[in-house]
């Protein structure tokens, strides 16, 4: 029950800047992929965002990037808030150290 509140919390958070390690600038990357509000990160995949994201932009984003992504959809999925390179390691098992 109590997860269930954290989460429901969250989902009446109004900015993105309202996440942990969610700035300025990422706001408008989220913006860029059609996510406005927190929640519309629940249930999204950190890593095909990230994905899109290199696509919309034409560019190959910095890898810290898709860190955050994964910080702040973990965040909003109920997980406790942590800096964004304590997903540094997730990132580097699942898509190789190339990134």
């Amino acid at each position: 029950m109590k997860v269930r509140e954290i989460v429901m919390d969250r989902e009446a958070l109004k900015q993105l800047t309202d996440i942990p390690n969610i700035g300025k600038a990422m706001e408008r990357d989220f913006h860029l992929l059609g996510i406005n509000r927190p929640a519309d990160l629940i249930g999204r995949d950190p890593y095909l965002l990230y994905e899109k994201l290199c696509e919309v932009t034409q560019v190959r984003q910095d890898p810290c990037v898709l860190d955050v992504f994964i910080s702040a959809v973990r965040y909003m999925e109920g997980g406790p808030p942590k800096k964004w390179w304590a997903f540094t390691e997730e990132r580097k098992q699942r898509v190789g150290e190339r990134e």
